[in-house]
């Protein structure tokens, strides 16, 4: 009998998404712009979360595509110096052919975010609004092929004061 109930409840579920004709080729191809973040990346940051409360991190990134190409999934875990983990999240990349913009939805501490990823032939860029404060991430490859992310938050009209300084290298 639970069959047939899932049944129903996944063709009504599918039934209701909007019938958009989709590209899979064009999504396939937008998301190959990043296939320079697939692999495992491992490196030494620094997170502020507040005046005089630094915290040196070691961060790590797992990237790997999935659904055949459509969607890549990005998980990264932080840990202390004595090995704890502090910091774990999840996101997902897809390519929205429709619209030709990449969404990024992002989960970590029982939160999500689903937003625009912005890509660049070196990196990308994600960003919200939290009512008057501004976060804004930015990803660049350096010249010897090094992830450096950043993030900042600016509240109201202060000046971006850097949370997160970070720089990762490609493990073989």
């Amino acid at each position: 009998m639970r069959f047939p109930l899932l049944a129903a409840v996944c063709a009504l579920a599918l039934g209701a998404q909007p019938t958009a004709q989709v590209n899979l080729a064009a999504q396939r191809e937008g998301m190959k712009k990043l296939s320079f973040l697939a692999g495992k990346w491992s490196g030494d940051g620094v997170v502020v979360r507040g005046p005089g409360q630094q915290m040196k991190l070691h961060q790590t990134e797992d990237i790997q595509y999935k659904l055949d190409g459509l969607v890549m999934l990005i998980e990264g875990t932080g840990r202390n110096p004595e090995g704890q983990v502090v910091f774990r999240a999840l996101a997902t990349v897809s390519y929205d052919d429709a619209a030709s913009k990449y969404r990024w939805r992002a989960y970590s501490e029982g939160r999500y975010l689903e937003t625009e990823l912005k890509v660049s032939a070196d990196g990308f860029s994600w960003g919200f609004d939290a009512g008057p404060v501004k976060v804004a991430n930015i990803m660049n490859l350096t010249a010897d092929g090094k992830w450096h992310e950043i993030t900042e938050i600016t509240a109201g009209n202060s000046p971006p004061r850097k949370t997160l300084d970070m720089t990762l290298s490609k493990l073989p």
